[in-house]
């Protein structure tokens, strides 16, 4: 029967016949498995976690058996007899695992039927495409007594939202490269205490926490930590924190800096202080770094955080600082958007005629190591449908790397808007400065200070092989 007709319709009683069968084809993708992994609650390792998998009997991650099962019952239910089948009992023997890419035929046949109760008796066989048996069995079901004709349901497309697997993908970039040293300014709540203990625990950093001692260890006694094993830096205050950790990074004693319950402007006050501050060739920026269910890339966003209202000479380090993360990152020959409201050049619109500017400066090597074009408006930068649409040309339309935005208000707006409304995962860096600085928001949970840290220990690993 054709599973892809506009209606289904069912087989009666009375339409049964001994040696009828049905079948309907399937292939097992590693999102199936997830799906039947939600659905059911069953998180056995052997069908979710591929290193643990490798060491089992079968050596690789395998269905769950009652996934076959389940498309038994889609074929009773759909197909054979259909709609009005009511299941009384099934048996199931599992001769051998099902493994991603595996594809499943299922049949059932008729083997038996009873007048009295209308009931129905089916063989259930599942094979592989090599023929090999997977599942066998044997169903009981109460067949309709009346014919049924129904338009066929259309299911909602799903798509799993996994923070911790796309943040573990980033994290995976850091294998092999070391611990950097951090300074941690001020931990003294339990999210900003929290989060650099676990990029500690993750391997990502070696903490100097770095503020008033006594609110350092009560934040500690809140987690329930013990804080012995890493070193602590007594401050008066804040913004005393903030002075030492600079001039930790000046010297050469850290790596990198992570903002804790302090203000931003009391820690990049101390950053970017003419006297002292750790100001390097280039203006500080900061850089976001989104994961989103429906990109199929890394997207990161400058400038949404630093930089209110950059003029053009700032936006030549606003992107090759962005470049030189998404270099960090593993992103060969970044594809950089330079966004405006709109994708032709307008005299009245300072932000085209510098989204020009920034692409003629990076034809002529004034930025180096992306591809730079603009300006492109947002639907121009990320889809390609769009661009066709209009008509767009070009290396960097419907496939951004970066997205540079004109202002803070409009980078802010994009990057919250994709977080909450797009279940983006986020992190991210400010970079220009002598060290990178993991600047977090006070709102953001462990794992996205974990993440920026990892982002961190990337660029710190990258300047130093540049030097």
């Amino acid at each position: 029967m054709d599973q892809t007709a506009p209606f289904i319709e069912n087989r009666t009683f009375d339409e049964i016949k001994v040696g009828d069968s049905a079948s309907l084809q399937r292939t097992l993708t590693a999102k199936d498995i997830q799906l039947f992994a939600v659905m059911s609650g069953d998180v056995n390792p052997a069908h979710l976690d591929a290193e643990y998998a490798a060491s089992t009997l079968f050596h690789e991650v395998i269905a769950h058996g009652m996934w076959g099962g389940a498309l038994i019952s889609t074929v009773l239910g759909t197909i054979y007899p259909g709609p009005g089948t009511v299941y009384i009992d099934q048996t199931l023997h599992f001769s051998r695992p099902v493994t991603i890419g595996d594809t499943v035929t299922v049949t059932v046949t008729v083997k038996e039927k009873f007048e009295r109760t209308r009931h129905v008796v089916l063989d259930c066989v599942c094979v592989n495409q090599g023929g090999r048996t997977v599942i066998r069995g044997t169903a009981e079901v109460l067949a309709p007594a009346e014919k049924v004709k129904r338009r066929r349901v259309h299911l909602p497309e799903v798509r799993l939202h996994d923070p911790a697997a796309r943040y573990k993908r980033l994290i995976d970039l850091t294998k092999g490269r070391g611990a950097i040293a951090m300074a941690v300014v001020h931990p003294c709540d339990r999210e900003s205490l929290g989060g650099a203990l676990s990029a500690a625990e993750a391997g990502l950093i070696k903490p100097l926490l770095i503020g008033p001692s006594a609110k350092i260890l009560a934040a500690a006694g809140e987690l329930g930590v013990d804080i012995s094993p890493y070193e602590v830096l007594d401050t008066e205050h804040s913004q005393a924190a903030a002075a030492r950790a600079v001039a930790l990074a000046r010297d050469g004693k850290v790596e990198a800096l992570m903002k804790g319950s302090l203000h931003t402007d009391e820690l990049m006050a101390e950053v970017v202080s003419a006297t002292g501050g750790l100001r390097g060739e280039r203006r500080v920026s900061h850089v976001f770094y989104m994961d989103l269910p429906a990109y199929p890339k890394p997207l990161l966003i400058t400038d949404a955080a630093v930089n209110i209202e950059p003029d053009l000479a700032a936006k030549v380090d606003i992107v090759q600082n962005a470049i030189d993360v998404a270099l960090a990152l593993g992103i060969q020959e970044p594809k950089v958007a330079i966004l405006a409201a709109v994708e032709t050049v307008n005299p009245k619109m300072r932000s085209t005629l510098e989204a020009a500017a920034l692409c003629k400066m990076a034809e002529r090597g004034q930025i180096r190591g992306g591809i730079v074009d603009g300006p492109l408006a947002l639907d121009n930068a990320v889809s390609f449908v769009a661009a066709k649409t209009k008509g767009i040309v070009s290396a960097v339309a419907g496939q951004a790397d970066i997205l540079v935005v004109p202002d803070l208000e409009s980078g802010n707006i994009v990057a919250k808007q994709l977080e909450y409304l797009a279940d983006a995962s986020s992190a991210g860096i400010v970079v220009g400065a002598r060290v990178p600085i993991v600047l977090t928001s006070r709102a953001d949970p462990a794992a996205v200070r974990v993440a920026s840290c990892a982002i961190a220990l990337l660029v710190a690993r990258n300047r130093r092989l540049a030097k």
